[in-house]
């Protein structure tokens, strides 16, 4: 398909001539995995590839404390290693005005410079939203309003990295924007690529294509009622900026854990339960319908920026690991290997200098109302209402899936289970009949101001002593013994036991 006018004009304007000049010092990553540095167990894992003679050109580790990413960087040695960052709310109008900002971004540089990481990637989604915190990511509401945000605060991001973040090599990390996954439902006035075109035209981040994402955006944006899989795709790559996309990742999907008859409640036509309930999963295994969609996509002719391609492995076993990864290493082997012989640019030259305009304070009014109306939707504290709920790019037919089974289950039982991690406190609430549903309600009665870098596991611990102490003030010394417990252990398990990546 031709190149259309925008897509020129976001290829030949001062941003992408930006984001060039800063591709231009990053070598070719080649074939990797992304990884969490306390599971699997990397030097398990480590061993267990070598065995296999599939040792990964790269891997990509999540946020951790920084003492063991230093530990994970001193036994890799040489190899390259590159940074899964959290906690930078890009799709939040008030991100820069959040008091835990600067400390956010003092942190992300300094584990850059441990890492020496070639770029930054991070979710373009959130987990704290008008006052309401979550485990895992919301998308943003596709919106140009929230393009705009978008841009706006990854072109300060990057300039902090530059101000803040030199790597060995004389270069700064990179700004990449992954696509978020859809987890039953999606808001917005515009095409999700074309939200993503919006912000590269205003910004000189890079990309990162998940295709179990796209994969959640065919399944839960209604595109699989109107089309084939193939030409969703077809159609999705053509309006998205691929000369952007500078890593891909391929993960596993499954039915979500909070209900396994989830596809008998699906909402909608006969042609619905036909499709898998499918979420975004690493620990699932991976399948083979994204690889196919892989193949499509390493097939597009834009896709003329592509320097890492990597399996995310984080909490699945190593086994099943290892017999992903040699499979993926047979398919796509010689991908990089022309590649790979590209003599890397240092760069000459500081980033230029680029204008950067900020939206108008009614606009960001505007988006943060939207959001705040998000927030209350996606909690169930309202129906859909807005017109970011009511446009043909919306699809909440199976809404009530997120806000009835997914939503309660993230709160009781992700980043660890409310009943095993206060045993002796829920014993005495069951024994007086007081429901763990009840938690539920208390975390998004209102919202509530954040203060300090976000941990959803050490939030869940505050959050459920205060709820003990409102509902049976009598428990309240034993749940905040278990908690002082709890944030201890978490304290140990995150720095001297660190699995040592082995070179």
């Amino acid at each position: 398909m031709t190149v259309g006018k925008r897509e020129m004009m976001a290829s030949s304007g001062p941003y992408h001539r930006e984001f060039i000049r800063r591709l231009g010092t990053i070598p070719v990553h080649g074939l990797g995995l992304s990884v969490d540095i306390h599971a699997p167990d990397l030097s398990s894992l480590r061993r267990s590839l070598q065995e296999r003679q599939v040792p990964p050109a790269y891997l990509e580790v999540f946020r951790t404390t920084s003492m063991a990413l230093a530990s994970t960087r001193k036994a890799a040695g040489d190899g390259l290693l590159t940074y899964h960052g959290e906690g930078l709310w890009v799709t939040q109008p008030q991100m820069a005005d959040s008091t835990a900002f600067g400390q956010e971004i003092s942190e992300a540089a300094e584990q850059l410079v441990i890492l020496q990481s070639a770029w930054l990637n991070h979710e373009c989604a959130t987990k704290y939203l008008a006052g309401y915190h979550y485990g895992t990511y919301l998308p943003p509401l596709y919106t140009p309003l929230s393009a705009n945000v978008v841009a706006d605060n990854t072109r300060l991001i990057q300039r902090l990295l530059d101000q803040q973040c030199r790597l060995a090599n004389g270069s700064t990390p990179l700004m990449l924007l992954e696509m978020p996954p859809l987890t039953y439902f999606v808001a917005g006035t515009m095409s999700i690529p074309m939200f993503f075109q919006a912000i590269s035209e205003q910004a000189s981040c890079g990309l990162v294509l998940d295709v179990g994402h796209l994969w959640t955006v065919f399944r839960y944006s209604g595109a699989h009622r109107t089309m084939s899989l193939t030409r969703f795709v077809e159609v999705f790559l053509d309006e998205f900026p691929m000369d952007r996309v500078v890593e891909i990742h391929v993960a596993g999907l499954a039915i979500h854990e909070s209900d396994r008859t989830l596809a008998s409640r699906l909402v909608g036509d006969i042609s619905d339960a036909a499709l898998p309930a499918w979420v975004d999963a690493h620990s699932a295994p991976i399948p083979a319908v994204l690889f196919e969609m892989l193949d499509q996509i390493l097939c597009h002719p834009q896709l003329t920026s592509l320097k890492g391609l990597a399996l995310e492995v984080d909490t699945k076993p190593v086994e099943l690991i290892v017999d992903e990864f040699m499979a993926f290493t047979r398919r796509y082997g010689v991908l990089f290997r022309q590649l790979s012989n590209t003599e890397q640019v240092v760069p000459d030259s500081e980033a230029c200098a680029l204008s950067e305009g900020l939206m108008s304070t009614s606009s960001t009014q505007n988006l943060t109302e939207a959001y705040d109306r998000y927030a209350r939707v996606v909690a169930g504290a309202m129906e859909p209402a807005g017109a970011e709920w009511s446009q043909d790019s919306a699809n909440i037919q199976e809404l009530d899936l997120y806000r009835s089974v997914y939503l309660p289950y993230e709160i009781l039982h992700w980043g660890g289970k409310v009943e095993d991690m206060f045993v002796e406190s829920c014993r005495r609430l069951r024994e007086q009949d007081v429901s763990l549903d009840g938690f539920v309600a208390f975390w998004f009665r209102e919202p509530r101001t954040f203060v300090g870098t976000y941990d959803f596991f050490l939030l869940k611990v505050d959050r459920f002593v205060e709820f003990v102490q409102e509902v049976m003030p009598e428990l309240h010394s034993i749940a905040e013994r278990e908690a002082e417990d709890l944030r201890r252990a978490y304290r140990f398990a995150n720095e001297p036991g660190v699995p040592v990546y082995e070179s």
